[in-house]
């Protein structure tokens, strides 16, 4: 299969297909390397397969569901299950959220003020996915929580703070108060690259009772160092042995370039999953910005804190601000991967690829707190506005983000197989411990407020721009509501959970990853079956009384 892209003109050319696992929906298997699934197929006699053949086709492919019933929701349909050759364990849900980031799992958090903020980021990509920062909120403060995403985890710090030879043991006490740290290196001059003389940290200042004490009294000056050029492995191998809590890299000339902390070696032991950047092994994260001239400013701000991805947040994407913005930080910050959106239609995402986004959010008056389809009857049901745009966009090498709609695993693993690469998520996500917002009672169950960037709250906080409203507007319409949704406990067990679903649900299919599970709709192997209203209803808990739930599956 070949790929298309876009000359300058826009018109579409051919390029070759990339090689097997870096295109999520249509992997160029090739004529060396088939799918797994149909190297262990198991082989019937003639009479069998013949016997199949009389019998007809089980089922669905996807194009005859979409004859079969238009306007495709994820209550419509089911899949049908496949051969099992393989544990849970054995399944891959690697995945691409943009061109060039790639998670470990298909979850991403959505940019809302009720969901997504540091803490939120950290564990997210803590567990493999990736957090999208909201942007209704002073660009300081959005910047200040990438920082804080960015610098939760490190491999080489290459800027860590650092401290002269004059600074006393009351710096350094401030220090541990302010950044919750100590271990700080002394140079020359206090900056990076002056010779490094010692190093300061809890147990040399904790029994000292004069503050104004210089810090050269009390440094160790004896260190354990690695020479500039070393790799991240042998760094870590030094200072497990050496039994340090920090570990300077230094050159030829004693010079200090960069830091190591064993805080971040205990966390990639704790979380070998987790999302980090190749390069500075920090943890990935996004942020949204959106597309009023002060945002200019905010991507800036954003790109001086190495924010990985910028979302462009608007309900209805397909604007000539959004394409504007896509081209500015195409042009001003190539390094920085851009999803455009949202979008339900392959125009829509024709526009925004032609811009040059490096992803696409699909989804619009889907989500549970969303009222566009009601209030400005706009919008498509979102199994099928994930399977058009993702068919369509798959041709450009785009990876579709499905968003809204998602209520229950069952619905992420559909979104999954309709050719989205992962999945962002709002109310699975809000009540969570990580989650911002204070907790609260209502008959005896405790809560936290959740809220649609398009509800009046939201709106009076700034977020009227995001449905291209001008802030200075006396008139707005409300396209969300407000509301609350039940504790669910820690992202560190709720998205495990989650990931654990999503590898059983792709076992029960006979798949073992997200491109084999694209590649097995496109070719029609993966079928399915159309669900009635009284087949939604026997799906679910039925003539059963006092359940009890673990608070994971649908809210």
């Amino acid at each position: 299969m070949e790929k298309m892209s876009l000359t300058e003109t826009g018109s579409p050319k051919a390029t070759k297909s990339p090689a097997f696992g870096h295109v999520p929906f249509s992997p160029d298997f090739g004529a060396k390397k088939l799918p797994s699934y149909s190297e262990n197929r198991p082989v019937l006699s003639d009479t069998l397969e013949q016997a199949l053949a009389d019998q007809g086709l089980d089922g669905f492919t996807i194009n005859q569901l979409l004859k079969e019933q238009p306007g495709l929701t994820f209550d419509d349909f089911l899949l049908l299950p496949g051969h099992i050759y393989f544990s849970p364990q054995d399944v891959s849900t690697s995945t691409r959220v943009t061109r060039n980031v790639r998670l470990k799992c298909p979850f991403v958090s959505s940019p809302m003020d009720t969901v997504s903020e540091t803490n939120l980021a950290v564990a997210m990509a803590l567990q493999g996915g990736m957090g999208i920062v909201h942007y209704n909120c002073p660009i300081e403060e959005q910047a200040y929580m990438v920082r804080s995403v960015k610098r939760f985890k490190n491999g080489f710090i290459n800027d860590p703070l650092t401290m002269g030879i004059d600074a006393t043991v009351k710096d350094i006490r401030n220090i541990k108060a302010e950044k919750g740290f100590s271990g700080i290196p002394i140079t020359e001059n206090g900056k990076i690259g002056s010779k490094l003389l010692g190093m300061v940290c809890t147990r040399d200042i904790d029994f000292v009772g004069d503050d104004d004490l210089p810090v050269s009294e009390v440094m160790t000056r004896e260190l354990v160092v690695a020479k500039e050029g070393c790799t991240l492995s042998q760094a870590n191998e030094l200072m497990k042995s050496s039994k340090k809590g920090k570990l300077p890299i230094v050159n030829d000339k004693n010079e200090l370039v960069a830091l190591i902390s064993r805080t971040d070696l205990l966390k990639n032991r704790d979380y070998p999953n987790c999302s980090v950047d190749k390069t500075s092994k920090q943890l990935l994260c996004g942020a949204a910005v959106g597309t009023r001239d002060t945002d200019y400013d905010r991507v800036r701000a954003l790109a001086a804190e190495h924010v990985d991805v910028i979302v462009i947040d608007s309900a209805q994407g397909d604007s000539t601000f959004q394409a504007d913005m896509i081209r500015f930080i195409k042009a001003n910050f190539p390094n920085i991967d851009v999803v455009g959106g949202n979008c339900v239609t392959s125009r829509q995402a024709a526009h925004l690829i032609q811009a040059g986004c490096d992803g696409l959010r699909v989804g619009m008056g889907v989500g549970s707190i969303c009222t566009t389809q009601e209030v400005m009857a706009c919008g498509r049901p979102q199994a099928v506005s994930i399977y058009q745009v993702s068919r369509f966009a798959k041709k450009f090498d785009v990876p579709v983000i499905a968003d809204g709609g998602i209520r229950s695993p069952g619905h992420i693993m559909k979104a999954l197989t309709l050719g989205a690469s992962c999945v962002m998520m709002g109310s699975m996500l809000a009540g969570t411990h990580e989650a911002p917002g204070e907790w609260f009672y209502r008959d005896g169950i405790r809560m936290k407020k959740y809220r649609g960037m398009g509800s009046k709250e939201a709106m009076e906080k700034g977020s009227s721009t995001r449905y291209l409203m001008s802030e200075k507007s006396t008139i707005r319409v409300e396209q969300g509501v407000s509301g609350a949704v039940a504790d669910k406990g820690t992202l560190h067990q709720f998205l495990p959970h989650l990931h654990m679903c999503i590898r059983q649900a792709l076992q029960d299919v006979g798949i073992k990853s997200i491109v084999e599970l694209h590649f097995g709709v496109e070719e029609g192997f993966v079928h399915f079956e159309k669900r009635t209203a009284a087949a939604q209803s026997e799906g679910r808990v039925h003539t059963v009384q006092h359940v009890q739930s673990t608070g994971f599956g649908a809210n």
